[in-house]
């Protein structure tokens, strides 16, 4: 496996290992090198577009934030100083030096630096299924912005050229708006480009950006607008799977109820602790994993962080499926195997007796050094998510659509129960609070929670010492407030 050097975040070099060629980068020669040797080829351009990707890997603790900032998940762990950027995150004493923060930051725009190299040469060649191609690029850099722009706010915004060091201090923050603007546009265009499926799992699809667009627009309050790109996707291709658990098996990765998936491997085992998270496993996997478990159970150790709370695990009504699925009663589940003599020890901090369920690491799903390979892929898009998503524009478009709503919801409240019996017949703004509480069941340890309150206005009704103007987004950086002269957001100074 070889290393190559690169320009992350907006001035700040690193190094990583990679199993695809992305770029061979020496400071002193500012890319031009680079430039000149690649580029040649469509089968360069197909290389390119691949590393374009593979920050999405590293962007592990952004469904993890979304949880234990939320009301959903506590972050636990072995003591006050374990996983201590997630501790700041969850006892909201957030600070600019926090070091998940920084590290999404510069992955997001590794991303966008990648995918704009690749518009900085869109013009050498022309191949057969460049278009396409581009797509891909478009709706990348528009994922790596929407992740920013829902946890700063406002960010710098640049979509023509790689940052060198040199432009230290050229660019500043651009308002959410423009932000926004600019997301709408990539993936405009993404739609236009890409094809309805695509043969290597992963790569996105005219489905993923339509989703994804439709999320960008429920973000802005565009109901109507959010409503009519949603619906392509409800009438796509796509299905509920009749047993919920099946989701998030390994067999269930990448199924007929999979939009977008965030794509995780072990096939090429990484060692490198001092950059932990930005191997091709998910290291969100290990965190959320039951503390020293032995036994004959199919799962594994791991470090007993993001935990559920008993506030999620009371949320569900008697006989809802999701439950057991979304989070696992250690206790119960040793009792109910006794035959598996499980042994483990309880989550020595902010313990809550419960575990993420959906993600929780498995025997033989690792390998190399096992904490850092988890193969589990992230299901970054569900056609459930599409569908509340759907439902929820449709009740608050100018003009709503309640009975298109409710229809929408009930699906995902049938293959919750098993039945009809648990229908929703709720209209007006009481079927508005439904779909938000459905959106907490269906979704449930999946990352989406925090952002959900955060854009609904419920946040501070729901979060523990959630400061209103404040932590509706999270610090920038210190490095760049200081390096790059950009203004911090208010309340983190």
């Amino acid at each position: 496996m070889k290393k190559y050097t690169y320009i992350i975040g907006l001035f700040l070099v690193s190094t990583f290992g990679s199993c695809t060629k992305f770029v061979d980068y020496n400071p002193q020669e500012d890319y031009q090198i680079t430039a000149d040797n690649y580029f040649k080829t469509a089968e360069d351009y197909q290389k390119m577009a691949i590393g374009v990707y593979s920050p999405m890997q590293w962007l592990w603790a952004v469904p993890v934030i979304g949880e234990i900032a939320s009301d959903n998940s506590v972050t636990g762990g072995e003591n006050a100083t374990d996983q201590v950027a997630l501790q700041q995150i969850d006892d909201y004493q957030i600070i600019a030096n926090n070091g998940n923060l920084t590290e999404i930051w510069k992955s997001c725009y590794e991303g966008i630096n990648r995918a704009n190299y690749l518009e900085e040469n869109k013009a050498k060649l022309d191949f057969t299924g460049k278009t396409a191609l581009y797509g891909e690029v478009y709706f990348l850099r528009a994922y790596y912005y929407f992740e920013l722009v829902k946890m700063f706010g406002g960010v710098p915004l640049f979509t023509t050229k790689r940052l060198s060091v040199g432009d230290s201090n050229k660019f500043q923050r651009a308002t959410k708006a423009q932000v926004y603007t600019q997301i709408e546009i990539d993936l405009t265009a993404a739609i236009a480009a890409l094809p309805v499926s695509n043969s290597q799992q992963g790569r996105a699809t005219k489905y993923a950006a339509q989703a994804l667009l439709g999320k960008v627009y429920l973000y802005q309050d565009k109901f109507t607008e959010a409503a009519a790109m949603l619906e392509n996707v409800v009438t796509g291709p796509f299905s509920l799977l009749t047993n919920y658990g099946n989701i998030f098996l390994q067999a269930g990765e990448n199924g007929s109820e999979s939009v977008f998936e965030v794509q995780y491997s072990n096939g090429s085992p990484f060692y490198d602790w001092s950059n932990p998270g930005r191997g091709q496993g998910n290291l969100a996997v290990q965190i959320c994993g039951i503390r020293n478990l032995t036994g004959t159970s199919s799962y594994a150790s791991g470090w007993s962080t993001n935990l559920p709370t008993a506030n999620l695990a009371a949320a569900f009504a008697a006989g809802d499926t999701r439950k057991a699925v979304t989070v696992l009663d250690i206790e119960a589940y040793k009792t109910a195997n006794a035959g598996m003599n499980i042994t483990y020890t309880v989550a020595p901090y902010k313990n809550t007796g419960l575990y993420n369920q959906k993600y929780l690491p498995r025997v033989g799903q690792t390998s190399g050094q096992v904490e850092l390979n988890y193969l589990n892929n992230y299901r970054a898009i569900r056609y459930a998510d599409v569908l509340l998503m759907a439902a929820e524009a449709n009740n608050r478009m100018a003009s709503p659509n309640d009975v298109k709503a409710l229809l929408y919801l009930n699906r995902i409240r049938d293959r919750a129960f098993g039945d009809i019996l648990h229908r929703s017949t709720a209209t007006g703004t009481a079927l508005k609070t439904v779909i938000w509480d459905e959106r907490r069941l269906e979704l449930g340890m999946e990352g989406q929670r925090f952002f959900d309150l955060v854009r609904t206005g419920q946040a501070a009704s729901k979060i523990t010492g959630w400061v209103a103007n404040k932590n509706e987004v999270f610090p920038i950086p210190q490095a760049e407030v200081d390096i790059s002269g950009l203004t911090q957001n208010p309340g983190y100074n």
